[in-house]
């Protein structure tokens, strides 16, 4: 499928309608509700892919319905890794975590049965967002790898990194990779891997990029890569190495309100010039809208955020999104900042002559 000029998408995670909430929470709980739960996500994915595509979103997705959250779902197909307890997370939610108490060990592809019903239900060309290797390693306790180099390692640091490294280059290959290969059969548009933990730690991102490359090696799909709230520029030595079509990116959260294309107001966008400066040839997935604020930004402001990225990035590499998933806020909020996106889109694509 053709896409325009400055393609619009979501990120990948939406709010869950209430109905879909209170059945999840059976269900982890451990009451029986299995039919009801099945019912109520088809409901929700079916209301969320038309809610993205009314909003005139170019790629859609269902808001991520079939999953409870990124890290539970896909662990919970992992023979290997246990699941623990709660720790809290960012806007006071909580996410429960996993111990990697022996090699992780694909035990059904957790993401096949949830693509294909999205791409029968949507009018759009469909994104898969996947979590990545480095991310479920990283927001897992890594027990059986660290025990195993502490007993090969004399040196305490070293053992950690061995350990993570090994943790992470396993999920990569034997968890994430087969995923893919598999999903590219069905002729997916475009998989985004999701790794909003790739550079929290400094010292590790070789690691990242490597398990990136591996878990995508031979898979014979576009792939894109998301990653948010972070120090950028710990990407930039490895930006021409890290094996993606598109880096979708968080800037508005650091941005002003304020409206103007200069640098002073647009500061959260500085990024973009070290991608040029680094010779960085992909695709940007610019984030204009900020999900975690009720706050709604102006069509006038967002035109101007998109408008100040096209001083660097060519409009042919250029896509519009939300900073991240909208899940933390309002399904009504949501699609409002989804509509406010799309408009300002439409408003630069004829400023520029493209039809829209």
């Amino acid at each position: 499928m053709k896409l325009p000029i400055l393609p619009t998408q979501e990120i990948g995670s939406f709010k869950k309608p209430n109905y879909l909430i209170e059945v999840y929470k059976q269900w982890l709980r451990g009451e029986e509700v299995s039919d009801k739960l099945v019912k109520a996500i088809k409901t929700a994915s079916i209301e969320t892919i038309r809610l993205m595509e009314q909003s005139g979103l170019d790629i859609v997705w269902d808001g991520e319905m079939h999953r409870w959250e990124m890290y539970y779902h896909p662990v919970k197909y992992i023979d290997g890794i246990d699941f623990v307890g709660e720790v809290r997370i960012f806007d006071n939610k909580y996410f429960i975590k996993g111990s990697v108490v022996k090699p992780p060990k694909l035990l059904k592809n957790y993401h096949l049965e949830e693509y294909l019903f999205v791409k029968e239900h949507a009018n759009k060309p469909v994104k898969l967002p996947v979590t990545g290797p480095y991310t479920l390693a990283d927001w897992s306790f890594n027990e059986y790898y660290l025990k195993k180099w502490l007993n090969i390692e004399g040196d305490p640091m070293k053992a950690r990194r061995k350990s993570k490294e090994e943790l992470v280059f396993t999920i990569a290959k034997e968890i994430i990779n087969p995923i893919l290969k598999e999903i590219a059969k069905h002729n997916v548009f475009r998989i985004q891997i999701d790794e909003p933990a790739a550079t929290t730690h400094p010292d590790e991102m070789d690691i990242f990029v490597e398990a990136f490359n591996k878990a995508v090696d031979g898979v014979d799909a576009t792939i894109t890569s998301h990653i948010c709230y972070s120090d950028y520029t710990l990407l930039l030595d490895y930006i021409n190495d890290l094996k993606t079509t598109q880096l979708a990116l968080e800037f508005a959260n650091r941005d002003t309100w304020n409206r103007g294309v200069d640098d002073e107001s647009r500061r959260g966008y500085a990024f973009l010039k070290d991608l040029v400066e680094y010779s960085y040839k992909g695709e940007v997935g610019l984030g204009v809208v900020d999900v975690h604020t009720d706050r709604m930004e102006p069509v006038d402001l967002i035109v101007d955020r998109i408008n100040y990225a096209l001083k660097y990035i060519p409009a042919e590499k250029l896509f519009i999104n939300p900073d991240c998933g909208l899940r933390t806020r309002s399904r009504e909020i949501g699609k409002q900042k989804l509509v406010n996106m799309v408009e300002a889109t439409k408003i630069v694509r004829k400023s520029l002559g493209i039809d829209t």
